[in-house]
């Protein structure tokens, strides 16, 4: 079974669970305009309007442009592939009219931007195709059924996901043995991209910031592009890194300290910042369990930080990582406003998250860490394996 195939199946199952009828999935031009969940309902990209059908009972329907029908037959997936030429329109509502659906969910959501893939237009395109029919009125937000089959990781999913952090842990251990006074960002990040065009992987976010490396106290401490800052002794170095594995992705962070002359280890700050940072992860794995709430995970691991006596961290505590390093609606983030509903979403089983508290050095840098987990029935698992030790380089 391909992943379109095992996605469909577990789209009808959401659909029985939230007792929703009907779930369509209306793009085009979706190499210029897709939606963030046509990766699980498509192995190509569309040219004209499209809408992708799953009824509550599992049956499917691809309404597509004549030219993308065999490719989309080709997958395997769907119950019925309609091919058309001049307009979806009656093809759409002739398969609404025998659903009868009482509810239509369409992809819009204002709390995530992973189930918020349908663009105004064509939301309007469809709300009016069917209000022709005397559906218009059904329509209602597909953010639960898109959150849920995101977030619920098969294991074929979580295969993918093991083999990218493997990946990006010997890429870290290889990295050590570069890293010595005198580089500079860049070329440690070139390094990294070096090995990873060596195993046939890509990169898990943008080139230019992936790898993030980010050497000694500066100003930029996350989301910037790596310099000719050259590394110091008696700098903290950190370094945010990931790679892609058949569509699924790592998000990692370690931290190194570069050894002083006459040091045999890190000086008493750099150690306890280090300390406090392994503390609040291994307290937040801890607490996750299903139907937590990622606000109160995120509470744990941040009181722990600024009760040693650092400031809070300006971010959320972790996020949800599958077909990009960021996915998911449910986070281990504060009650923010920028962060809406995501901290309140009860914790499933099958969710993958980050946890990656940080906190400065003064006069030696950042110190972070990030790790990965998977939320089980019992608890949570780790993926990737815990930093527990600082990096040292002589």
């Amino acid at each position: 079974m391909n992943l379109v195939q095992e996605k469909l199946h577990q789209a009808a199952d959401i659909l029985r669970e939230f007792d929703v009828d009907c779930w369509i999935t209306f793009v085009r031009e979706s190499q210029l305009n897709g939606d963030p969940v046509l990766d699980f309902l498509l192995a190509s990209d569309v040219t004209w309007h499209t809408a992708l059908i799953v009824s509550r009972e599992g049956k499917t329907w691809a309404i597509v442009g004549k030219y993308d029908q065999a490719s989309v037959e080709d997958l395997g997936a769907y119950g019925e592939v309609i091919g058309y030429v001049e307009s979806i329109r009656p093809h759409l509502q002739e398969v609404i009219r025998r659903l009868q659906p009482r509810q239509i969910a369409v992809n819009y959501s204002k709390d995530s931007e992973i189930c918020d893939g349908i663009t105004h237009g064509m939301f309007l395109t469809l709300q009016e195709m069917l209000e022709e029919i005397g559906y218009g009125d059904r329509i209602i937000s597909a953010e639960a059924v898109v959150s849920a089959l995101r977030q619920r990781k098969t294991e074929a999913e979580l295969d993918a996901i093991r083999r990218a952090i493997r990946a990006t842990e010997e890429i870290f251990d290889e990295v050590r043995q570069f890293i010595r006074p005198g580089r500079t960002e860049k070329e440690i990040a070139e390094f990294m991209k070096q090995r990873v065009k060596e195993r046939g992987l890509e990169l898990a976010w943008d080139p230019a910031y992936c790898p993030g490396v980010f050497t000694g106290p500066a100003e930029a401490e996350a989301h910037y592009h790596p310099t000719d800052r050259q590394v110091q002794p008696g700098h903290v170095l950190n370094m945010d890194f990931g790679v892609k594995v058949d569509g699924y992705c790592s998000d990692l962070q370690r931290t190194f300290y570069v050894l002083e002359p006459g040091e045999d280890g890190p000086p008493p700050e750099v150690r306890r910042g280090f300390e406090t940072i392994v503390a609040a992860i291994r307290k937040a794995k801890d607490a996750i369990r299903p139907g937590a709430k990622g606000v109160d995970i995120d509470r744990i691991a941040r009181e722990h930080v600024v009760t040693a006596g650092y400031p809070e961290y300006p971010h959320a505590l972790g996020h949800q990582v599958g077909r990009f390093s960021h996915d998911g609606t449910a986070l281990l983030g504060p009650a923010w406003e920028k962060y809406a509903s995501k901290p309140f979403q009860p914790l499933e089983a099958g969710m993958v998250f980050t946890i990656e508290p940080r906190l400065p050095v003064e006069g030696r840098g950042v110190v972070t860490i990030e790790e990965m987990v998977v939320v089980t029935e019992q608890g949570a698992e780790w993926l990737s394996t815990p930093q527990e030790e600082l990096i040292l380089i002589r």
